[in-house]
C-alpha cells in the first residue's frame, strides 16, 4: 500500500448556501495551484441549498476536495477553526466561497510563507495595488469604520485587519487556538489580536471582486459579533462581552416587567401580587428568548431544547431573585445606604443567572 504524505497547503472555505459557487471555486483553484500539493476543505453549516452535497459530489472524483458538514452550530470563525484543525498541511489558507477573493494570490502568499518571511500573509484590499471597488457605498463605509476602530482600540497596525483572505503557518496557529472565539465573524482580527505581536505578518494587495451567485452574509448580527469581539479583546477575556450583553438584556427585562405591570394592573384589573408574578414571568421569558437569539446565538436552542431551556431559565432566575433580596437585605443590615445594598444584590443575582445559565441552559464553556 502506497503511503502519501499530507498536502503542502490546505484551503479552508466556510460555506452557507454557496452551492452554485462550489464547482467554480474548485476549478479556479485547479488552474491557480498547478504544481502545488493542495487540498480544499469546505466547512458547511448544514446549508439547506445542498452546498455540502455539491462539494462531496466533486470530492468523490477528486480526493483533494473534502467537506465537513456541521450540525446544530453555525458561525464563520468556528467553521474556519474546524477546517484548520482538521488539516495536516504545513500551511493553511482561508478564503470565501463567493469568488470575491483572487485565488491567484494564493501562489504569492505561499511563496512568501515558504521563504520564511512570515507566519501570516494577508490579502489586503487597501494596500496600493489593491481595490475594494466591488463594495457598495454602505458596505465600504462599514469596512472603513470597522478597520479604523480595530486600529485605534486594539493597536493593530494593518491596512486590512478585517480581511477574510489569508494564509498562516498551521503550527503558529495551534498555540493560540484555545483563546480564539468560535462564534465571531472576522477570525483574522481575532488571530492577530490574540497573538499580540508574536506573528510575523505580511500583507499583499488584491482586487476584491463582485459576487456572482448567492447573497452576502453581512447583516446586523455580524456587526454585533464584531463589537463583541473588540470588547473581548480589550478586556482580554473572551467571556466579558457575553456577560455584559447578558446584563444589558437583563436591563431591558426591567422595561418589559414595568410595562407588563402597567398592563395587568391598569387594564387587566389584577391584584398587585398576581400582576407582579405575571410581569416577572413575562420579563424572564423576554430575557430568555433575547439571550437565545443574541448572547448565545452560537449555541441557540431550538425545538424541545428551547422549551426545556426556558423552564431551566425560569427556575434559575427565580433563585437569582431570592438571592438578590437576601444579599441586599444582609448588606443593608450593616450599611444603611440603600443604593449600595440594592446594587450588590442585583450584581450577585446577575452573576448567578449568568453562570447557572451557562451551565444548565446553553451549556457554554
Amino acid at each position: 500500500m502506497k503511503i502519501e504524505p499530507a498536502p503542502e497547503l490546505t484551503v479552508v472555505v466556510p460555506t452557507f448556501n454557496e452551492r452554485d459557487n462550489v464547482a467554480l471555486l474548485v476549478e479556479k483553484l485547479r488552474h491557480a495551484l498547478v504544481g502545488i500539493d493542495w487540498e480544499i476543505i469546505f466547512v458547511d453549516d448544514n446549508s439547506p441549498d445542498g452546498t455540502a452535497m455539491a462539494a462531496r459530489a466533486i470530492g468523490a472524483a477528486d480526493r483533494r476536495v473534502r467537506c465537513i458538514r456541521r450540525l446544530h452550530r453555525r458561525g464563520l470563525a468556528g467553521a474556519c477553526l474546524e477546517g484548520i484543525l482538521s488539516s495536516q498541511a504545513r500551511w493553511v489558507a482561508v478564503m470565501d466561497a463567493d469568488l470575491q477573493h483572487d485565488e491567484m494570490l494564493l501562489v504569492a502568499m505561499l511563496a512568501r510563507i515558504r521563504a520564511g518571511d512570515a507566519d501570516l500573509v494577508i490579502g489586503s484590499r487597501y494596500l496600493d495595488g489593491g481595490s475594494a471597488d466591488a463594495f457598495s457605498k454602505g458596505r465600504a463605509r462599514i469596512s472603513r469604520w470597522s478597520n479604523a476602530i480595530t486600529r485605534k482600540l486594539l493597536g493593530i497596525d494593518l491596512s486590512d485587519p478585517m480581511s477574510g483572505f489569508f494564509m498562516i503557518r498551521r503550527e503558529a496557529l495551534e498555540d493560540i487556538v484555545p483563546a480564539i472565539s468560535t462564534h465571531g465573524f472576522k477570525i483574522l482580527l481575532d488571530i492577530v489580536a490574540t497573538a499580540r505581536g508574536q506573528l510575523r505578518i505580511v500583507e499583499l494587495p488584491f482586487a476584491f471582486r463582485r459576487r456572482l451567485h448567492g447573497e452576502t452574509k453581512l447583516n446586523a448580527r455580524i456587526m454585533f459579533d464584531f463589537v463583541e469581539l473588540v470588547l473581548a479583546k480589550l478586556a482580554r477575556n473572551p467571556d466579558i462581552a457575553r456577560f455584559l450583553l447578558f446584563c444589558l438584556i437583563g436591563a431591558t427585562g426591567i422595561v418589559v416587567h414595568m410595562a407588563m405591570l402597567q398592563i395587568t394592573l391598569g387594564w387587566g384589573g389584577l391584584r398587585f401580587g398576581i400582576a407582579q408574578i405575571v410581569a416577572t414571568i413575562a420579563a424572564i421569558t423576554w430575557n430568555f428568548f433575547l439571550n437565545n437569539s443574541l448572547t448565545y446565538r452560537d449555541q441557540r436552542l431550538v425545538g424541545w431544547r428551547l422549551i426545556t431551556g426556558l423552564v431551566w431559565f425560569q427556575v434559575i432566575c427565580a433563585v437569582g431573585a431570592i438571592s438578590n433580596i437576601g444579599i441586599a437585605t444582609w448588606i443593608y443590615d450593616f450599611d444603611i445606604r440603600w443604593w449600595l445594598a440594592g446594587l450588590a444584590g442585583a450584581l450577585m443575582s446577575a452573576a448567578w443567572n449568568y453562570m447557572m445559565s451557562n451551565i444548565f441552559v446553553w451549556h457554554a464553556r
